[in-house]
């Protein structure tokens, strides 16, 4: 016998009573609804007739010119201007000198100085001892170090290590003194709010040309936009955790008489030390993302190798520096990690002040013995006899790939088969539909979209960001980069709420996603390149499936946090009216986790975006390469001009896919 559902079964209505609502009446309780379906028609009929949808030359802005005039200018007084010579060059000089004296220190540690290290403060910050969490972490840092020299990466992996300290070191402040005052002023936090939602939506990309036209191509121009990339979590997390302060305590600390500044060193920032912690895990992993992306514009490090090996699609030359940086993550991530749980460990409280001071000098006496013991032996550097290649048994494989997964698999076709079917099916047809449709019907849908979800402010914001694009004559590219974006956010979704709902019921199914969850989130952003080369030989396909693979692992545990944190009465009520599983999700789970849903989607844009972009290396066309290219040529005009188009696609998508209830609440 079935169980009864949640469903009652419609009633006959008695004579005289009143009549359900029309048709008509229910499509006037959403007039919004009615007005995006009307819009929708006159986009689908307009790009019948008109069968093109270009953006009129006669709309169009020059703004190439004045750029290009600028560009100019900034090359021609970079020497010479006082904005240069008193500021911009201490700035970019600072910077230069700290990364070169952080690379001098690390090189006269010598590897074996430098490994030492690493384990020890690995160790350290684990809780040192012989308990499991500290001996773990210890050992993660020797395997990481211990791998990047096996694979000949030592040299670079201190480029990139040099980098990072003083960027994540600057950064860090920097966060904590604007989340001071975001977490201590309602007025400050009003201001910043915007900024840092700004600065959410841009892609990394986006952060690198405008400081290389300042500072030049170098470590200056990489370490600036790096400091302000990372910014955002370890300020808002800050913030965060200085308004969530337990009031008990803070009233304590009042009626003991601690004036204001007394509570904030005494209770406040003790409180949001968790919190801290994970802004600064935040901040380590955008900064190496970003350290290693700014390899386009010489900064040098583990990126070189690996845009030097994408240019030429040599898969075996890419794939030792894209481990390394790997490794790198996951070291950074798990020492970070494990002194925030420290926080919560019992037994942490009960070590006394003076073991303390002990383990601390234990690290500091073994680095040294490590680096006296490297010099005497003479070896700073990693020994070119320990070095293994990997480089040609990768290319063989890449090889066998391309030769016996490509294509003629039955049933299955292949790699190349699912790309050029892919891209024949999905992306060309929705690129031809976004072309072809009148450019005044498009800001009409969009602007309808936004303003169903949210408000009219939001319907502007979007038209707005479309006429910019068309007004600077990128309407086509933008289009073509868009049907990449719009696809591969289809594919996240699809993928990422079904992984994430069966997460959330099954755990089991938790517990062996996660390490690769964990894994795919360490990763920057170049490294997801570098099996799509292998796989599909690069093209549109092999970046929209790089930005799946980007996106997923937030949307997927965005969405098993919002399922598990339903109220469990809710669902307990459902399973009491003897609702089947399918129900209790649809009728249940599913609606009550809606806000997490569309923080996962708008995750989701951002971080598909961001991916796409950068696939503009590995042949994904549209605007990612004329980033590119204005990056490492230093063109202004082109470079600029296409990473304002791709802050509008930004904003474009977050206003569409994040509504002004959904995002007020999120503000709070």
């Amino acid at each position: 016998m079935s169980a009864p559902t949640l469903e009652r079964p419609a009633k006959t209505a008695a004579p005289g009573a009143p009549q359900p609502p029309g048709t008509l009446a229910r499509l006037a309780a959403h007039p919004k609804a009615v007005l995006l379906v009307l819009a929708a028609l006159v986009a689908v009929v307009s790009a019948a007739v008109a069968g093109s949808g270009e953006w009129p030359a006669d709309l169009t802005v020059d703004v190439r010119t004045p750029l290009t005039d600028f560009n100019e200018w900034l090359v021609d007084n970079r020497t010479t201007h006082p904005l240069f010579l008193y500021f911009l060059l201490h700035i970019s000089n600072t910077a230069e000198s700290a990364v070169d004296g952080v690379f001098s220190g690390l090189e006269s540690l010598g590897f074996l100085g430098v490994t030492v290290a690493a384990v020890l403060i690995a160790w350290y910050a684990g809780g040192a001892g012989l308990r499991k969490r500290a001996l773990v972490t210890a050992g993660t840092a020797l395997g990481t170090f211990g791998l990047i020299g096996l694979l000949g990466m030592w040299e670079p992996a201190m480029d990139t290590l040099s980098l990072m300290v003083v960027c994540v070191a600057v950064a860090a402040l920097v966060g904590v003194l604007l989340g001071l005052l975001a977490g201590l002023s309602d007025r400050a936090e009003r201001m910043l709010r915007p900024v840092f939602d700004t600065m959410q939506v841009l892609p990394a990309f986006s952060y690198l040309l405008p400081f290389v036209l300042i500072f030049g191509i170098g470590v200056p121009s990489a370490f600036v936009a790096t400091v302000i990339y990372a910014v955002p979590p370890m300020a808002r997390l800050t913030a965060l955790g200085l308004r969530g302060a337990d009031p008990a305590a803070l009233e304590a600390s009042a009626s003991l008489g601690a004036n204001a500044w007394q509570r904030l060193w005494t209770a406040r920032l003790p409180l949001a030390r968790k919190q801290m912690l994970l802004g600064l895990n935040q901040t380590i992993m955008m900064s190496l993302s970003m350290v290693v992306l700014a390899t386009i514009i010489g900064a040098g490090g583990l990126g070189e190798p690996i845009y030097k090996a994408l240019a030429v699609v040599d898969v075996g030359l890419a794939l030792p520096p894209g481990v390394a940086i790997v490794l790198l993550a996951i070291w950074l991530d798990r020492t970070t990690a494990a002194a925030g749980e420290r926080l919560d460990d019992p037994d942490e409280g009960v070590r006394s002040a003076r073991t303390a001071w002990i383990l601390r000098a234990v690290v500091v006496a073994g680095v040294a013995a490590a680096t006296a013991v490297g010099s005497a032996l003479g070896k700073q550097e990693w020994p070119e006899s320990w070095v293994v290649s990997i480089a040609d048994p990768v290319n063989d494989v890449t090889g066998w790939i391309e030769r016996e997964l490509s294509a003629g698999i039955p049933l299955l076709g292949g790699t190349q088969t699912w790309a050029d079917g892919f891209a024949e099916y999905v992306l060309n047809p929705l690129r031809s539909a976004l072309v072809g449709t009148p450019w005044w019907a498009l800001l009409l849908v969009a602007g309808m979209i936004a303003y169903a979800v949210g408000r009219l402010r939001a319907a502007l914001t979007v038209v707005l960001a479309l006429g910019v694009i068309g007004a600077m004559g990128l309407w086509t590219r933008s289009m073509d980069t868009l049907s990449q974006v719009i696809a591969a956010l289809a594919l996240t979704l699809l993928i990422g709420f079904a992984i994430g709902v069966l997460a959330a019921r099954v755990g089991w199914v938790e517990r062996v996603i996660r390490p690769v969850l964990d894994t795919l989130q360490t990763m920057p952003q170049f490294v997801y390149l570098i099996p799509m080369i292998a796989l599909f030989s690069g093209g549109r396909f092999a970046g929209v499936a790089a930005s799946v693979l980007y996106a997923l692992p937030a949307v997927i545990r965005i969405t098993t946090q919002g399922i598990r944190q339903i109220d469990p009465s809710a669902l307990e009520a459902a399973r009491s009216l003897g609702a089947s599983t399918g129900q209790q999700l649809r009728q249940v789970q599913l609606p009550l986790a809606r806000p997490a849903l569309l923080l996962a989607v708008n995750q989701g844009v951002v971080l598909v975006l961001s991916m796409v972009v950068i696939a503009g290396m590995i042949g994904g066309g549209a605007l990612g390469v004329d980033v590119v290219k204005g990056l490492t040529k230093g063109d202004l005009a082109l470079g600029l001009t296409a990473g304002i188009a791709i802050v509008c696609l930004g904003v474009l998508l977050d206003r569409i896919t994040q509504p002004a209830a959904v995002r007020e609440r999120t503000a709070r």
